[in-house]
């Protein structure tokens, strides 16, 4: 957190310098957008030019408008956002008159209109693409391309020898596709404020390499992922996958397991077919590992080989009931979380038992024509004791009314972090 507080300040120091003296060479209009509440610079911004030009502000807020036609001209930016809001509304429409001047930067201040708050993106090209051409500082090691990760859906992990343990299932790169899983390790110590720094298992061209391939033809997608103990006492990596023709019923479903000195997951179990693909979350509650509230089977090597020990419990789910996501144990609510959602909105429930009841859903997360899904949220991320948590899911335009992609955000991860103590999610309690 305290990491998180200099990095702005330092954005702050940065743009003061920028603006006075240390950008005046740049051929770069900088503009940064930030969150009137906490002066944090907010990601994915649209602004638009009267002649259609958009850009995007990147995961610091910052855009690096690059206009020679427009220099020294006053223009109209547009500046629009899901969940956020210009409170500037002129005959132009919400935006503000700008004069593109190289080598400057100006600030603009927008509204939260939703309880969870963006941070930054956690996959793809071009993190911090903008701010790198502007000179600015950034928290990521990776800013630019790691892996040659240009897109990834879908996001599950698990704490694993140490280290957070990262999965995705399709990952887009520059030339190539990879449909057999990506995998990633990261640093417990990173704040999540800040960045999550990824260290990509890679193939002998340093792209995000296969981590389950299987003979069959199909997409392999793995569930969620299961730390246990074997029968020798070694910390093991479990996962349950499954491969299919796209979103069709799978051909084949089981566990892998996960080879540490070839550093891939090896087919292991086969098990039926009970269901469609859904991802999973994984957490461990008395004695027993909940693939989802509805499925768990004991905490034990010999039981999660057996499909037949396998138990299907009953989930009452909130009234206003929406797809559930993800289901976690909150140390400062003292209640299981619940996160729903609904083609680019995210709700927040609560219950005593993982089962439920849930009490209302109550919205967190907002995207306009645009979809966010299998949000997850990870407990080793929690900060001040369960207050503070940090979700992600995938932005994409699959399945939703989008009528354009967002350039580097769609298909990708995003961050978000909710405040537990927020008076609005009080509706949420069972």
């Amino acid at each position: 957190m305290r990491f998180a507080l200099l990095f702005v300040a330092v954005m702050i120091v940065a743009a003061l310098l920028w603006s006075c003296a240390g950008g005046q060479t740049s051929k770069y209009f900088v503009v940064r957008v930030v969150d009137e509440q906490t002066g944090r610079g907010v990601p994915l911004v649209e602004l638009k030019l009267p002649n259609k030009v958009k850009y995007w502000t990147d995961s610091a807020g910052v855009a690096a408008l690059d206009e020679p036609s427009l220099c020294e001209r006053e223009v109209f930016l547009g500046i629009r956002s899901h969940g956020y809001e210009y409170p500037q509304e002129t005959l132009f429409g919400r935006g503000a008159i700008v004069k593109i001047d190289p080598g400057k930067m100006q600030e603009g201040r927008v509204r939260r209109t939703m309880i969870a708050e963006r941070l930054y993106r956690l996959t793809g090209e071009g993190i911090y693409r903008d701010s790198v051409m502007a000179g600015l500082p950034v928290p990521a090691k990776e800013p630019m391309l790691n892996a040659q990760v240009l897109g990834q859906d879908t996001v599950s992990a698990a704490i694993y020898r140490g280290k957070i343990f990262w999965i995705w299932g399709d990952t887009i790169g520059p030339a190539y596709w990879n449909f057999s899983v990506s995998a990633a390790t990261s640093d417990l110590r990173d704040d999540p404020a800040v960045a999550v720094n990824y260290s990509y298992f890679t193939d002998t061209e340093g792209r995000a390499k296969q981590m389950l391939p299987l003979p069959g033809e199909g997409l392999v997608w793995i569930e969620g992922l299961v730390p246990m103990k074997d029968p020798h006492g070694e910390d093991r990596l479990i996962a349950t996958y499954t491969r299919q023709d796209g979103l069709q019923f799978p051909d084949e479903c089981g566990l892998a397991l996960f080879d540490d000195v070839l550093q891939v997951f090896k087919p292991w179990v086969q098990m039926p077919c009970r269901k469609r693909h859904i991802s999973s979350h994984p957490f461990l509650h008395d004695g027993y590992w909940y693939l989802y509230p509805s499925l768990r089977v004991l905490n034990d090597w010999s039981a999660i080989q057996d499909s037949t020990q396998w138990e299907k419990r009953d989930v009452q789910l909130p009234p206003n009931a929406k797809r559930p996501s993800c289901v976690v144990w909150n140390e400062y609510r003292q209640r299981w979380i619940l996160l729903l959602e609904e083609v680019g909105d995210v709700y927040y429930a609560e219950a005593r038992q993982p089962e439920g009841p849930y009490g209302k859903a109550v919205k967190i997360i907002h995207h306009d024509q645009y979809n966010f899904y299998n949000v997850a949220t990870h407990t080793f991320f929690n900060q001040e004791s369960g207050r503070v948590i940090y979700l992600e899911g995938t932005y994409t335009a699959s399945f939703s009314g989008a009528t354009e992609k967002t350039p580097r955000y769609d298909y990708n991860q995003v961050m978000y972090r909710l405040r537990l103590d927020d008076p609005r999610l009080r509706g949420a309690q069972e």
